[in-house]
């Protein structure tokens, strides 16, 4: 009878434990879907304000097309093509607000203080939201590479979560504001 009931609380402990890591799993998973959420509109914002930035008429007309071209193509891409697209934005924001005497010339236009306030907002917030969605990614691989996750296939169908590698390297005056 000893026997039988070490069995049976053995069996609940398994149940107990099993149900637990499949529910972590779960958990991970939509703390997953919300930190991509929070990246994808913190990716938005930005290329809304570089598009803003753009059409302001505080640049040159070249300056003003490359950066519209590139907001523009950050926002409509998708798929394998976002990292990259949002790269180049990443790229073309230095190249914009790294120009001599920029910074001066925005603060010294109300209109202009306020998109590079914004901007340097965007930037930060894409810098942070793409940190905590690439450790959730971390965080959710590790969990479903142990064993037991591994063999019970307790994430189900979803698929594996993928890193989000792009250039995130905020414009010269951001950087040392970010740590």
């Amino acid at each position: 009878m000893t026997e039988i009931l070490l069995v049976l609380a053995l069996l609940v402990f398994a149940s107990v434990y099993i149900s637990w890591r499949a529910g972590r799993l779960d958990r991970l998973h939509i703390r997953l879907e919300t930190a991509w959420e929070a990246l994808d509109a913190a990716l938005v914002r930005r290329s809304a304000t570089a598009l803003e930035l753009a059409a302001s008429r505080l640049l040159d007309p070249a300056t003003s097309l490359v950066l519209a071209a590139s907001a523009h193509e950050a926002r409509t891409a998708g798929g394998d093509e976002r990292e990259l697209a949002e790269s180049n934005l990443s790229r073309t924001l230095r190249a914009v607000v790294e120009q001599p005497r920029f910074r001066e010339r925005m603060a010294g236009d109300e209109v202009g203080a306020e998109l590079m306030a914004d901007l340097d907002a965007a930037s930060a917030k894409v810098l942070y939201s793409r940190r905590f969605y690439n450790n959730a990614v971390a965080v959710t691989r590790s969990s479903r590479r142990r064993l037991l996750a591994r063999l019970l296939r307790l994430e189900g169908h979803t698929p594996m979560p993928s890193f989000f590698d792009m250039d995130d390297t905020p414009p010269e005056g951001l950087s040392s504001q970010i740590s």
